[in-house]
């Protein structure tokens, strides 16, 4: 149980961390060179860690895991950190991101054919005006409209990545599937910094500061904590944990930028906690679920449930 928790907990930091490390990195270079000297250090990685392992993939599960890459890191991550880089606070770009979960699970219907209750539907409408008031006060405060919209066509990125990953049930492991999508999606940085002449990185201590937090908490602290909570949890319950991102990151913010806490951003955090038990919760009484083999919500594709990690920056 204490193993759990300290999962849990750290799912939660780990999670908002990458939120924090755009804002960080942005300060001191284009969103395109941080996101590729990002990819880059992580490539390195885990492709040596591939060269080990050895993964033996289908040249057509390759194919669709690349797709996936694109969708769900590369056309997400470059929507989220170019809407941070734009100004776009971090706490508020976290707040959008986590409705992904809210939006998958309304189109699971319609997509996969999965039965979404009317409380779900509810749930998604609540969620989004919620984010909607939220951002609204933003922009009267001189929020930048492209930012934001960038953001959006990043989670709806990660919700298509995500509904299709459903969809196909390809049987990758974790650690291959991950492996692709990081390949890909350095490729798709570097190829876009170099085009548009940002490659070459800034020498400055604070951006490769901005570096070593996305790779060290960000990507490995955060997908290493997910599949920890996961097994312990399963999908419901780390939906459910994902949620509590906004908050950290707006804390995270004010401490560390001095990001200001609207009421507007208070009522949205609400809204969206309302939207989250219309959603996840399940008639009758809530519980966790301990083991992500037997996750209902998993067996039965229940809408709501993402099998993947969600709203990850």
């Amino acid at each position: 149980m204490r193993h759990t928790a300290v999962a849990a907990s750290g799912l939660v930091v780990m999670w908002s961390s990458g939120f924090v490390g755009a804002r960080l990195g942005t300060a001191h270079a284009a969103a395109d060179t941080l996101l590729a000297w990002r990819y880059v250090v992580v490539a390195v990685l885990v492709g040596l860690i591939a060269v080990v392992r050895r993964p033996r993939l289908t040249a057509f599960e390759a194919r669709r895991q690349a797709l996936l890459g694109l969708l769900c890191q590369a056309l997400y991550l470059a929507g989220v950190v170019t809407g941070v880089g734009l100004g776009v606070p971090a706490g508020i770009a976290a707040l959008i991101a986590v409705m992904q979960p809210l939006v998958v699970g309304a189109l699971s219907g319609p997509v996969l054919g999965v039965a979404v209750r009317p409380r779900q539907w509810a749930g998604l409408v609540t969620g989004l005006a919620a984010v909607a008031v939220v951002v609204a006060g933003d922009l009267d405060g001189g929020g930048h409209v492209l930012g934001y919209l960038l953001v959006v066509g990043g989670m709806l990125a990660l919700s298509a990545g995500t509904l299709l990953e459903r969809r196909w049930a390809l049987p990758t492991s974790p650690w291959d599937q991950l492996t692709v999508h990081c390949l890909t999606s350095c490729g798709v940085f570097v190829a876009a910094a170099a085009v548009t002449g940002r490659l070459a990185p800034p020498m400055t201590p604070g951006f490769w500061w901005a570096v070593v937090w996305v790779v060290v908490l960000s990507t490995f602290g955060g997908y290493g904590c997910y599949l920890l909570t996961l097994r312990a949890l399963g999908a419901t319950g780390v939906s459910t944990l994902l949620f509590l991102t906004p908050p950290t990151t707006m804390v995270w913010a004010l401490l560390m930028f001095g990001e200001p806490v609207a009421w507007t951003t208070v009522a949205g955090l609400a809204g969206c906690a309302a939207a989250v038990w219309l959603v996840l919760a399940r008639p009758g009484k809530v519980r966790w679920i301990r083991s992500s083999r037997h996750d209902s919500s998993t067996r039965h594709g229940e809408a709501g449930s993402p099998s993947r990690p969600s709203a990850k920056v």
